[in-house]
Parts: structure tokens; sequence; C-alpha cells
């Protein structure tokens, strides 16, 4: 088959949403056991090293196309992937699935399995030649040493407490309380302890932290560390991801991946509470007076704590190198853009929803202009704005006689994240609807879950 067939036959597929007929000159065609193992194992990949259900699906069938699998069938969840070829004429179908049990972010993975997927659809990758560039991405380790990949954490703690308004002793002490709770949750993890109860123990540690300081007299300075600390654990990728799969219509995948968020604020709002409920009964003078508010002003320094962040965020998903210096412009933007709105008096969620937006349309043009995957230039952009500060006020809230005002500090949190999400998501739609299709065949006509109803 060649490129220019490939290619029909892709457009085929993802215009009609169903698989194409075989010709009719090969009625009882046998499936190559080959084909279906590279397209299984390149959707493990992606799926584990945190791609969205849309994007796997997508490169799922254009592999099928690619290396001919006749009817060509795809189903993918969080937690599973199934390919099925059925040649027709009397031969036997062939299916085979695949469980996800272990989701590692890894952005630079996604940037080659997209790139492998690209240059299979146009036929310059044989079945072999797949197979094997596959596997090198497999060994293959992130751009960055491990050591890099730890310390990113504190530091995005660190960046995220400047930006709070804390100074470098506070930065300071914000990096070390993370570490500390990143490698107590890494030694639970070794033990086969569960995640939540991870995040529970480093969100604690971190809130610990700032309770010393407050009990040594400084309670001005303790919301910018659990700020920091709290920041470096919150779900901004699956969050992203969630929304992206609910919008697109895969709701399977968007129920499971909301829960995994639920289950991750939660395991956070537990720590914070534990340590702020404890502090509170020992007579520590944790007060809701102490607690920082946003700057309404474009300082140099809250700036360039805001790309910072986004920078350090990327690191700790392996994004690939070439990305670092846009994302770190893009969380410059994106508090930039907050700031303007919120000097507006634009409300907290819509400002952050709009800013998130506008960073999601450059951020989708730019990786379709390059032909690489969306989710390492819109993941570590929203993370200034993630709300840590929201989720330490309600638990004092709650912690101190104002149930109401914590439930509504919680409610508020929740909805800025959930306005980041749908705001990078609203910016990728924008893009789609008005840019040519690609090779990828994502483009605005490319969806055809989105012709199937009107919602009724």
């Amino acid at each position: 088959m060649g490129a220019a067939e490939r290619l029909r036959r892709t457009w085929q597929v993802l215009m009609d949403g169903s698989p194409p007929e075989p010709p009719e000159d090969e009625p009882g065609e046998i499936v190559d056991p080959r084909a279906i193992d590279l397209v299984l194992r390149v959707g493990e990949l992606l799926l584990a090293s945190g791609e969205t259900t849309e994007r796997v699906n997508e490169a799922m069938l254009g592999l099928g196309v690619a290396y001919e699998l006749p009817r060509c069938e795809v189903q993918v969840t969080l937690t599973s992937i199934l390919v099925s070829a059925h040649p027709g004429g009397g031969a036997a179908p062939m299916t085979s699935a695949r469980s996800i049990r272990r989701r590692t972010p890894a952005y630079w993975r996604l940037t080659a399995l997209h790139q492998l997927v690209q240059d299979a659809s146009i036929g310059m990758l044989e079945l072999e030649e797949a197979h094997k560039r596959l596997a090198e991405i497999k060994r293959g380790g992130p751009p960055y040493p491990t050591w890099l990949l730890v310390v990113s954490l504190g530091l995005i703690a660190a960046s995220g407490s400047v930006l709070s308004g804390g100074g470098p002793l506070v930065a300071t002490t914000a990096f070390v309380a993370t570490m500390l709770g990143d490698r107590t949750a890494a030694a639970l993890a070794r033990r086969g302890i569960a995640e939540f109860f991870q995040l529970t123990v480093a969100a604690a540690i971190g809130a610990a932290a700032a309770a010393v300081v407050v009990a040594m007299g400084n309670p001005g300075q303790a919301a910018t560390i659990v700020t920091g600390s709290i920041l470096a654990l919150l779900p901004g990728r699956p969050l992203v991801a969630s929304i992206q799969d609910g919008i697109t219509g895969d709701l399977v995948s968007a129920g499971a991946r909301v829960l995994e968020v639920f289950f991750m604020i939660a395991a956070i709002v537990a720590g914070l509470g534990a340590v702020v409920y404890v502090g509170v009964s020992l007579g520590v003078p944790i007060d809701v007076r102490h607690l920082p508010t946003p700057s309404a002003n474009l300082e140099p320094v809250a700036v360039i704590a805001a790309a910072a962040i986004s920078l350090t965020f990327a690191v700790s998903l392996a994004a690939p190198r070439d990305v670092l210096t846009t994302v770190a412009l893009g969380g410059a933007l994106i508090w930039v853009l907050f700031v303007l709105a919120r000097g507006w008096h634009v409300p907290p969620v819509l400002a952050a929803a709009v800013a998130a937006t506008i960073v999601g349309v450059m951020a989708s043009w730019l990786a379709r202009r390059h032909g690489e995957p969306v989710m390492p230039f819109v993941v570590p952009a929203i993370g200034p704005l993630l709300p840590g500060t929201a989720l330490y006020r309600g638990m004092v809230e709650l912690n101190t006689g104002s149930p109401q005002a914590g439930v509504l500090s919680l409610i508020g949190a929740v909805s800025v994240a959930l306005a980041l999400g749908a705001g990078v998501n609203l910016g990728g739609e924008l893009v789609r609807a008005f840019q040519h299709v690609g090779l990828s065949a994502s483009g605005r006509w490319a969806r055809p879950a989105a012709r199937r109803t009107r919602g009724f």
C-alpha cells in the first residue's frame, strides 16, 4: 500500500468512525499478529505516559490502517486497551487486550511515540523497523537525571511560596518540607502503601512545617510554605486529561479520571486537615487572618516565580528539553493574564478560565505547528494558578470555627481547578475549529463523535 493510499484509508477511518472494508481481492487475509502487538504496545505506552484517551485512540487507529489491519476496532479506557481485527471471508478474527497497571508521566515518550505514529502513517516505517523504534523508546530514559526529577518537586514548592509572597527563607523551608514529604511518600510506596495515603502523608509534612513556623511566632510566613508544598502535589495532569476526555465523549475514561482527581485532592485535604486540627488543639495560633492573598500587581519577582513553577513542573513530568522555554513563557503569561483580569474585578474562577483559554490556544497552535502532542505544553503552563492557598484556607476555616466559609473556600478551589482544565481544553477546541487537518487527522472535521448526536 502506497503512502497516498495509507493516508486515504486513515482519513476514512477517522472521518466515518468505522473501519474500512477489506479489499475485495483479499477476502481471507490473515491478520499479522505483530501488527496487533505494535498497536497495543504503542497504545499502552501512550496511555501510561499521560496521553488523553482520544489521542491514544487516534494513534492506534492510525497504526492499524498503516499496517493494514482489516476492520480494525480500538477500545481505550483509563486502565485497559483492546484491538480487534476481522479480515472476513471466513478467516478467524483476532482480538487482543492489555491492562494498564502503572501510569507514570513521561512526556518525552509522548513526543517520540507521536513521531513514530506520524512516520508509520505516511509509509516511512516498515513493521519490523517500527518494533525496533518502539523498543528503543521503551528502553530509553528521561532527558534529565533522576536526581533532578526528584529535586524539581522541591523547586515547584519553592517557586510557589515565592509567588505567594514568601522570601528566600520561606522558599528554602518549603523546598525542604516538600522533599521530605516526597521521600517519605516514596518510602511508603516501596512498602506497597496506597497512593492515597502517600499523598496524605506528603501534604501533612508540608502543613506540619507551616505549623512549626506559626508556633515559632511567624504566622504570616506559614501559609506561603504550605501553599508551595501543596502546589507540588496538586493533580494538574489528570485534571486536564479528565476534562479533555469528558469533552470529547470518552465518558468512561473521563469518569475514572475525575475520580482519580477527587481522591488525590481528598488525600491532600485530609493531610492538611489532620495537621491543622492537631495544631489548633495544641494551641498553635493558626488563624485565617494570616493567610496571604494573591498579588494584584505584576511585580517582576512574581512573574519570574510563575515561570519557574511551569519550568520545574515540566521537568517533573519529564517533558522534552525543547519545550522548556515555551512552557516557562506560558507560565509567566497565564499569571500576567490572571492578575490583569483580577485587576479588572473579574471573579477568580472566570479569570482563571480566560487566562487558561488564551494559553491553551497558543499552546495548541504551537503543538500542531510542530507536529507534537499538546499535553507537554499546556499541563505545566497552568501550574501557577493551581489553588494551593484556597485549599489551605478552607482547612483552616473548617478547624477554626468557620465551617461554612471553609466549605465555600474548598468549593472555590475546586472550581478554579476545573476552570483551568476547561480553559486549556477550550483553547485546543478553538484551534481545532479553525486550523486545517494535519497528518494526525485531528483537525476540525476529524471527530466523528462530535457529529453523532445533538446531545439529546
